[in-house]
């Protein structure tokens, strides 16, 4: 894993691979790698022993061409605005991947919220709230859940929004819990994605999905969950891991007796059914039919990409592979389903739960999980299509060509406002 990749600069690397097949002008192109205005704040708040304690935070609107501003809102000690920015513009192409009617945005507090009490951290959420008031809206900006946040911090959003503007306005925010008027299907829903993307994909490569064999890296919400749905199409979960490290039985686990381990202990270490201790970077390169790295971005660099040794990976984490390591795992054979499309389940179902929300007509589980499977089996065809007529080797890139295609084709036709 490498520190030293800039993010926002491995978007722009990857909008620049994709514009080299597309009839799109160059200053169009230049506009499309970078937001369109970024919140800098800083939160001063309260804690518990009356002192004060201050919080960088970020909002990034990278690009609003197909409709409001849309992505996630992260509580991290390595939150930056470039990360924020890469971020922003990943959801850009994420939506259009997907072909929902959503720009994209994201935000994040630097943070660590392991080291504050509840009542703190919503003090905080509600002190941020604040200050994206003038710029969040269900028309204008839909912030959602990210990395340590979830219905509880989209919860506390919502209400201090709704009290500031005295108004009831459920659609400002997505990833609620049902009582707030979230959608069923939403917490599944990035776990989903990964594993249709994952299941197309091996069809498209005439492999076995049933007994093949499944490393995840990462298992927060997007991990397990991804891990328990490729298990019940009949793939084999073998190695798992967290931050604290990872497990490894060759006959495979049961992912969801590991998840329930993870919660009574902090950690997949010392689950019963692992024969084995491993490293991280253990899971990463094990030899392998899919691979699932479900963790935080520039998890695989170009000297880790030389030791990867599965068929196919399924990036339910956004980022996690730098363009170096792209280029490595291209020149393998590997073939690499990009977070745009394969982790887009989150920010669909959110597009469903905001729609719900502004038709005050909420939908069945059943009904979700159709119209989900629906859009990502649209996006893979999509993206087989574009890499069929273009002759492109790197799957990433063939999305990227599809959905700057989209954003700049809203942009040039809605003319140019002075």
């Amino acid at each position: 894993m490498t520190q030293g990749t800039n993010p926002f600069e491995s978007l722009q690397s990857q909008i620049d691979d994709a514009a080299a097949y597309l009839d799109v002008e160059d200053d169009v192109i230049e506009r499309l790698k970078h937001p369109e205005r970024v919140l800098e704040t800083n939160l001063t708040v309260e804690m518990d022993d009356g002192s004060l304690e201050r919080f960088k935070a970020f909002r990034s609107q990278f690009n609003g061409d197909r409709g409001p501003y849309k992505g996630g809102i992260r509580y991290h000690p390595q939150v930056s605005r470039d990360e924020v920015k890469a971020l922003s513009g990943w959801m850009t192409y994420k939506t259009a991947t997907v072909d929902i009617p959503l720009g994209g945005g994201k935000g994040g507090i630097i943070i660590d919220p392991a080291e504050y009490s509840e009542s703190e951290l919503e003090r905080i959420t509600r002190a941020f709230a604040k200050e994206l008031r003038p710029l969040i809206g269900e028309d204008r900006d839909v912030p959602a859940p990210d990395v340590n946040t979830g219905q509880r911090e989209m919860n506390w959003i919502k209400d201090t929004y709704e009290t500031l503007e005295n108004t009831t306005e459920p659609g400002v925010i997505t990833g609620k819990n049902l009582a707030s008027g979230g959608s069923e299907g939403r917490v599944e829903a990035t776990g989903r994605s990964t594993v249709i993307a994952a299941r197309e994909a091996f069809d498209y490569l005439d492999k076995d999905l049933e007994g093949a064999t499944v490393a995840v890296q990462g298992y927060g919400n997007a991990g397990w969950i991804a891990a328990k749905l490729i298990d019940e199409m009949g793939a084999t979960v073998v190695a798992a891991s967290d931050s604290s490290g990872g497990i490894y039985n060759p006959d495979g686990f049961d992912p969801v007796a590991a998840k329930n381990h993870k919660n009574e202990t902090g950690s997949v270490v010392g689950y019963e059914e692992s024969e084995e201790e491993i490293t991280n970077e253990d899971v990463l390169t094990m030899d392998v039919d899919l691979l699932i790295p479900a963790a935080l971005e520039n998890a695989i660099d170009a000297d880790l990409a030389e030791d990867v040794q599965a068929d196919v990976i399924s990036e339910a984490a956004n980022g996690p592979l730098t363009p170096d390591a792209d280029a490595v795992l291209e020149d393998k054979d590997v073939f690499v389903i990009p977070d745009i499309l394969a982790n887009a389940g989150g920010v669909t179902v959110s597009y469903f739960e905001w729609v719900q929300n502004r038709q005050r007509f909420y939908w069945s589980e059943e009904r979700v999980n159709e119209e989900l499977e629906d859009h990502i089996v649209d996006a893979f065809d999509s993206l087989v299509e574009t890499i069929e007529e273009h002759d492109i080797a790197n799957p990433r890139t063939a999305t990227y060509v599809v959905a700057i295609q989209r954003v700049a084709d809203s942009f040039e036709e809605a003319g140019s406002f002075p």
